[in-house]
């Protein structure tokens, strides 16, 4: 997947590539990608804080430009992201 925007800086950046198991089931404090209800054709990559009714409550690492849970409410998680691949890979974010 390819990440735009900054919501997850500094752990990845806009035009980062990064590998998404879909499917995967989520953990508190993993990288996720997720989709809400309010925006279904929008995929987004956040960081995974708790389970909740209806989904998981999820936030971006950078809290002055990240639109998630805060306003969007819980999320549906599609996958985990295992690594980034581009530009620099990482296993661990």
């Amino acid at each position: 997947m390819l990440v735009r925007g900054p919501s997850m800086a500094p752990a990845l950046k806009n035009d980062d590539i990064v590998l998404v198991r879909w499917g995967a089931r989520p953990r508190a404090g993993q990288v996720v990608l997720v989709r809400w209800a309010q925006r279904p054709d929008q995929l987004s990559v956040k960081r995974a804080s708790h389970e909740v009714d209806g989904g998981w409550y999820v936030v971006g690492d950078n809290p002055f430009a990240s639109t998630d849970s805060e306003q969007l409410g819980p999320a549906e998680v599609l996958g985990v992201v295992k690594a980034r691949l581009w530009p620099r890979p990482r296993l661990r974010l």
